[in-house]
């Protein structure tokens, strides 16, 4: 009986430890809380038609700044945006995990020139939306503004990563 307990017990021990430990990492609402702590900044963006358009960024520049992004972000001003700073020339794809705002998707060469925008990316999808070539950042506006604002391919972005 008693080489019976022994490993019964253990078994019950395990499957204890593994029904209270949660599996995968932190759970949503600690992801949600452990936002990083982004740089901030300006960017200006010239568009062909008119004057410059500010925006107030946050900057993304380690790999677990970029992971994280908007992720978790439920609203966003107009004026407001998150700059991704690749340091280099590379083909880019990104999805939409765990955003609750539609965004548009600057993806932008490194002289600071849009090579393309994808427009109203939808919330929660993980399509990969990637850029046409090489590009050195990514900046993500509430969807909808770069029409609004007239914002085109081939409109030149200012921010000192750029040169």
């Amino acid at each position: 009986m008693r080489r019976f307990i022994a490993p019964v017990f253990c078994a019950l021990v395990l499957l204890g430890t593994l029904i209270a430990v949660p599996v995968g990492g932190p759970t949503w609402a600690q992801q949600e809380n452990a936002r990083p702590d982004f740089a901030t900044g300006t960017l200006s963006i010239q568009t062909a038609e008119g004057s410059p358009r500010e925006f107030r960024i946050e900057l993304a520049r380690t790999v677990a700044e970029r992971a994280f992004g908007l992720m978790f972000v439920r609203e966003m001003a107009d004026d407001r945006g998150m700059l991704f700073d690749y340091g280099r020339d590379k083909h880019v794809s990104m999805w939409m995990k765990n955003t609750y705002v539609p965004l548009d998707m600057l993806f932008i060469e490194s002289d600071g020139r849009i090579e393309s925008i994808i427009e109203r990316a939808a919330p929660h999808s993980r399509d990969p939306r990637a850029s046409k070539g090489r590009v050195m950042a990514v900046l993500e506006l509430k969807g909808g503004i770069t029409s609004r604002l007239g914002i085109k391919a081939g409109d030149r972005v200012i921010h000192p990563i750029f040169d």
